[in-house]
């Protein structure tokens, strides 16, 4: 069995990348694992840079192949904002709850045919230090004027993906992961790792 180090500490995206690549055969692990290594500093100005900073720190630290993820909610009414910035929106510290709260009040009056947005994910994977791969999803919807669910975890309860009735934050995991743009963005990756032979 093959070790991928997802470069990440957060619980709730582990669970979800773990459902997606349970058909492969491999172990994957996650920076809690190796808690000595402090968090990437995400600075680049696009999600693809975060995401690959971030797999590429991951590897260099471990000698492990990695995964590195970004993800931006990009509101089509605040010109693609929080975008690069959708973890800190509310500030440095900011929870999911204190992001979905500067968000709605942002929103506070605009009419629903103007709430469109897309989530989208860069997964960038790093083998060695020559070889890396990127691989982007996308799910487009709308923002509600309130919160509704109490799954998921970010954005997921003001989040209405096109065509569905229920937000993220209402799906369950195994619903979620047929449409939402992180599982996209792993799905691709994950024709990219068997075509390496993983």
């Amino acid at each position: 069995m093959k070790k991928l180090l997802l470069a990440s500490n957060n619980p709730d995206k582990a669970t979800e990348v773990r459902e997606l690549l349970a058909d492969l055969s491999i172990e994957l692990t996650t920076l809690n694992d190796h808690p000595s290594y402090p968090p990437t500093v995400e600075d680049a100005e696009t999600l693809e840079g975060n995401a690959l900073k971030k797999a590429m720190e991951a590897y260099q630290r471990t000698g492990i192949p990695s995964i590195g993820d970004d993800t931006g909610l990009e509101v089509h009414y605040l010109n693609d904002q929080p975008g690069v910035f959708s973890s800190r929106f509310a500030g440095p510290n900011a929870s999911y709850a204190d992001n979905c709260a500067k968000l709605l009040r942002l929103l506070r009056g605009v009419p629903p045919r103007r709430r469109a947005a897309q989530f989208r994910c860069v997964i960038a994977f790093v083998q060695d230090e020559h070889t890396h791969h990127c691989s982007e999803g996308i799910c487009r919807g709308v923002i509600l004027e309130s919160r509704r669910g109490d799954g998921g975890f970010g954005y997921d309860p003001v989040f209405l993906p096109d065509g569905h009735a229920m937000t993220f934050a209402e799906m369950d995991l195994k619903l979620k992961n047929t449409l939402s743009h992180r599982a996209r963005a792993i799905m691709a990756l994950k024709e990219h790792l068997r075509s390496q032979g993983w």
